[in-house]
């Protein structure tokens, strides 16, 4: 069973989103703000299988949070994929250019869907992991 982090300050919107991925057997942990992400990241408790992070936080902005993570060679190796409501070209590049695999705008994207983007990426991400 994956270990998913989910980086999201709208507590509501955490929430929902983590009933819809526990319900898809995946365990969910959670973080409010960037420093808790970053915490949470590198926390040998929580040890992620993949990060689902808001660029749009409290204390340290996603963006920030992202190349902290990817900068550590500890946690570096975990996948990202953002969910965030910037939609904007430039803070897509930005994003990728820091490392994430991914990037969806949360309002173009029901949240149904980002349980079926989590669990096509972790097998197809599993299956290379083995075959490596």
């Amino acid at each position: 069973m994956a270990t998913i982090l989910v980086v999201e300050d709208e507590k509501p919107l955490s929430s929902i989103l983590g009933r819809a991925l526990k319900k898809a057997d995946y365990t969910v942990g959670f973080a409010y703000d960037g420093e808790e992400a970053i915490e949470k990241a590198k926390a040998k408790a929580m040890n992620p299988d993949l990060i689902l992070l808001d660029l749009i936080l409290p204390k340290v902005n996603g963006f920030k949070v992202l190349e902290q993570i990817k900068k550590d060679p500890d946690v570096s190796h975990i996948p990202v994929i953002v969910l965030s409501n910037l939609g904007a070209d430039e803070d897509i590049k930005d994003a990728f250019k820091l490392g994430a695999i991914d990037y969806y705008v949360k309002a173009q994207h029901p949240l149904l869907e980002i349980v079926e983007i989590v669990t096509k990426f972790l097998k197809t991400h599993r299956v290379q992991a083995k075959e490596e």
